[in-house]
């Protein structure tokens, strides 16, 4: 997810910024196996023309490893409805919306990126418990909330990890997602911010299991893909025990064996 316009200053095309980042992401899975796509970000804070040039980016790569469009950047006194020729089109196009909303501004920036702008995910997501029918509407319509905890501290958006509001959204039934939003920036990997939400938001194992699936629910992903990876991660993660074991496959098909999870690799 990355803005190509801010990948030009010294005479990149925009084309070429793009190809480089889908070239390099193919490369990465000729080498090692790990599937990715891109979504191409517009900026609230530079112009709603270049977010339209990005969004005719997302829609010229459409089946070529771009999945979806995202409005990011500073969301005071920017507004997301600033920015609809993009989503218009992008929309018109069947491509997927995911929009920053509610992290530095209140519910009204998240009821804007759904009803004005037609976002399927909202990232961060934090100021949603402002509004209760909002809130009940976003879970009704699973409409997938990038959470990004250490982030959200690291930017004020909450005051500790302790009064994220993810355990509540989690425990409403809302399909929340854990992220890491900018690793650069924040140093963190999905991994630490999952340890996290058990260590200091005091989610369980089968709580943690259940997050990382709606990751994959809400994936930009055809269905037959999503199901597919949906199996595999389910039947991976059963393998996860609460009593801190893992269920390990022998050779030869011998029986399963448990062993601790820091073992697993020794």
């Amino acid at each position: 997810r990355y803005a190509p316009m801010l990948h030009t200053r010294r005479g990149l095309r925009l084309t070429t910024v793009v190809e480089a980042v889908l070239e390099g992401l193919w490369q990465a899975k000729e080498a090692s196996g790990i599937e990715s796509n891109v979504i191409i970000c517009g900026i609230r804070n530079i112009s709603p023309e270049s977010s339209l040039e990005m969004s005719e980016l997302a829609v010229a790569y459409k089946g070529r490893g771009v999945v979806a469009f995202d409005l990011a950047g500073a969301e005071y006194d920017h507004p997301a409805k600033h920015h609809l020729p993009a989503f218009q089109l992008v929309r018109q196009n069947n491509i997927n919306v995911t929009i920053h909303a509610g992290e530095a501004y209140g519910p009204e920036s998240i009821h804007q990126a759904i009803h004005d702008c037609g976002a399927h995910r909202i990232g961060h997501g934090c100021r949603l418990r402002e509004d209760g029918d909002l809130l009940h509407y976003v879970n009704d319509h699973r409409i997938a909330l990038e959470c990004c905890p250490s982030s959200n501290v690291q930017t004020g958006a909450v005051r500790d990890l302790a009064s994220h509001p993810l355990k509540l959204y989690h425990d409403l039934g809302l399909r929340v997602t854990v992220n890491t939003d900018n690793r650069m920036i924040t140093d963190t990997t999905v991994s630490r911010e999952l340890w996290l939400t058990h260590t200091q938001m005091g989610l369980a194992l089968d709580e943690i299991k259940r997050i990382i699936l709606n990751g994959f629910k809400a994936a930009f992903l055809p269905f037959h893909v999503k199901q597919a990876f949906l199996r595999r991660i389910a039947k991976d993660l059963h393998r996860f025990h609460d009593d801190g074991t893992i269920e390990v496959a022998k050779p030869d098909g011998e029986p399963v064996l448990t062993a601790p999870v820091g073992e697993v690799n020794a």
